[in-house]
């Protein structure tokens, strides 16, 4: 079986965090970076390590949320494994989610925090847990929520390793980037980004994307690919411009795109109408619709007769409502459910964050346009900033995410 050396299968990028865990200098790391920096691959691949050279350790691997786990840093696990020709020597299961090094029976278990019993009474048969990776650190709910899982999962033995990784969120004021900005005994923070990566690596399409994100959205650019955090506060979209759009530009434009998001009362049914500039990654929302206690029918009928929809124009809906999906088909509209799944809302989300502006007609738009407007960040009960993405007030949002469905997935988070 060959094995390779952490150098043929991860950056250079990544030696100076290699070297500070393996000469006990630090024990603690925190990877942040742009886009497609290789932090997350490295940190797997250093975790698989850990467990080599210290047979008496366990670890635990987590992200905020227990259901994006099996396709994400589970996944990425197995590559590392994989990556360092190690497949024979790991037993790899999903229930539980587990990696164990079968010479001598030492695990990774995946967990969500969202799910904090289980580990509190955590057990391991040989060893103990001394080794933490937590992913994506900015959807964790503060400092507070980090120090009580350190708490549960690293105790006992004499050595422990933690690895922190993230996207530094846009904002500064976010608690993750506040926190990397705090020195701690034994903590070393490391921030990479693609163009440390070797290029034929990297495909030429990250390379392109990259490119044409520079020249068209500077700011994003700088965030997504570059990991600086570049805004202050704690607004989520900052790249809204909210005038009356032109018949002029309306007649410009060659495809629309529909949505829908279910409500009945207290939450409204919400309709949107967009376009996308693909070049120029513009998106402009041109009209809406939002109705209370109304039925499917009712509904249907607005589409059909007040906005003239026909059977040629893909209405993309909130999924959850399979129902009433099938109902907008047999009234004669063209319905599909949104494709969700782990992270959806984030990439999302983060899709309409990086377009270079988001217009809004202002006369057509009021309820888009006061939501895109006014949505923030959550916020801990301290008043910090964290990455999640309220679920509220955003009914006409949910409804443009949903319209676009197809544009974000294909073009990739």
């Amino acid at each position: 079986m060959t094995t390779y050396k952490l150098s043929d299968v991860v950056s250079k990028a990544f030696s100076e965090p290699h070297q500070a865990l393996k000469s006990s200098k630090y024990n603690q790391l925190v990877l942040k970076g742009g886009r497609a920096s290789g932090k997350s691959s490295y940190a797997s691949v250093e975790g698989i390590l850990l467990l080599l050279n210290h047979k008496e350790i366990n670890g635990v691997v987590m992200r905020k949320v227990g259901n994006t786990l099996r396709s994400t840093v589970y996944s990425q696990y197995i590559w590392a494994i994989g990556a360092l020709g190690l497949h024979g020597k790991f037993k790899c299961t999903v229930s539980p989610m587990e990696i164990i090094y079968r010479p001598t029976r030492q695990k990774i278990m995946f967990f969500g925090a969202d799910d904090p019993g289980k580990i509190k009474s955590l057990k391991v048969s040989n060893g103990y847990i001394g080794f933490l990776h937590l992913e994506e650190l900015d959807q964790f709910s503060g400092e507070e929520e980090v120090r009580n899982i350190e708490q549960s999962v690293l105790r006992g033995g004499e050595l422990s390793f933690e690895i922190k990784t993230f996207n530094p969120p846009r904002t500064k004021d976010n608690w993750a980037n506040k926190y990397c900005l705090t020195e701690k005994d034994m903590q070393l923070i490391h921030h990479s980004t693609f163009e440390t990566m070797p290029r034929e690596w990297l495909g030429n399409r990250i390379l392109n994307d990259a490119e044409h994100l520079k020249q068209i959205n500077p700011a994003a650019y700088e965030h997504e690919f570059l990991g600086i955090a570049n805004s202050t506060g704690g607004s989520v979209f900052e790249n809204v411009v909210v005038e009356n759009i032109s018949e002029d530009i309306i007649k410009s434009l060659d495809r629309f795109y529909y949505g829908v998001d279910w409500g009945f009362y207290p939450d409204p049914w919400a309709f949107v109408k967009c376009a996308y500039n693909h070049s120029q990654r513009i998106l402009y929302i041109i009209d809406e619709k939002m109705e209370l206690k109304k039925s499917n029918r009712q509904t249907a009928d607005f589409l059909l007769n007040e906005k003239k929809l026909t059977r040629d124009d893909l209405i993309i809906c909130d999924s959850s409502e399979p129902k009433s999906v099938a109902d907008y088909l047999n009234f004669g509209l063209y319905a599909r459910g949104a494709e969700k799944g782990p992270d959806s809302v984030k990439y999302s989300t983060k899709f309409l964050q990086g377009l270079t502006k988001i217009v809004i007609d202002k006369t057509k738009c009021p309820h888009t346009a006061k939501e895109f407007l006014e949505y923030e960040y959550e916020k801990t009960r301290d008043g910090e900033i964290i990455s999640g993405y309220p679920d509220k007030n955003n009914h006409f949002i949910d409804g443009v995410r949903y319209s676009l469905n197809l544009v974000w997935r294909q073009g990739g988070s």
